[in-house]
C-alpha cells in the first residue's frame, strides 16, 4: 500500500464506519477525493449507493460546496433512509479552497433539519468532514 493510500485509509477510519455498512453518497462530482472515497469503500467492503438508493443506510458522506444549492435539502435526503443513529458526514472544501463553506452555514443547516455538528476534522488535502448527529431527548 503506498504512503497516500495508507494515510487515506486512516482518515476514512476516523469516520467510524465498518465492514458491512451500506453508505450512501450524496453531491458527487469530479473533484472529490478519490482516494477517500477508495478508502471508505474498501472499509465497509461495498461502493457507496448514490441519491437514488431507497433502502435503509448506516451512514451518509455528502459531498457539499458553496454552489451545490440547499445542504438542507441533502441533509433531509440523507435522513429519509438513515438508519436511527447513524453518522452524515459533510465533506465540504477547507478554507481557502473554491466552494468553501463555512462552518457557522454547516450549523445552520444542521439545525434546520433537526441535527447538531458534532465534530470536524481535516478529511484530505481540499477538504474537511464534519459530523453531523441527532440530539438526545433531555440531554
Amino acid at each position: 500500500m503506498s504512503a497516500s493510500a495508507d494515510a487515506g485509509q486512516q482518515q476514512a477510519a476516523r469516520l467510524g464506519f465498518a465492514a458491512g455498512q451500506v453508505i450512501q453518497e450524496l453531491g458527487y462530482d469530479d473533484d472529490v477525493d478519490e482516494a477517500l472515497r477508495e478508502a471508505i469503500e474498501a472499509i465497509t467492503g461495498a461502493e457507496m449507493v448514490d441519491e437514488e438508493y431507497d433502502d435503509v443506510t448506516d451512514g451518509a458522506v455528502i459531498w457539499f460546496r458553496e454552489d451545490d444549492g440547499d445542504l438542507t435539502d441533502y441533509l433531509v435526503d440523507a435522513m429519509t433512509v438513515l438508519e436511527d443513529n447513524g453518522p452524515i458526514w459533510v465533506l465540504s472544501p477547507k478554507s481557502g479552497r473554491a466552494g468553501h463553506v463555512s462552518h457557522s452555514d454547516i450549523e445552520e443547516a444542521a439545525t434546520t433539519s433537526g441535527l447538531h455538528a458534532m465534530s470536524t476534522f481535516a478529511i484530505a488535502p481540499d477538504w474537511s468532514a464534519t459530523r453531523l448527529g441527532t440530539r438526545g431527548r433531555g440531554k
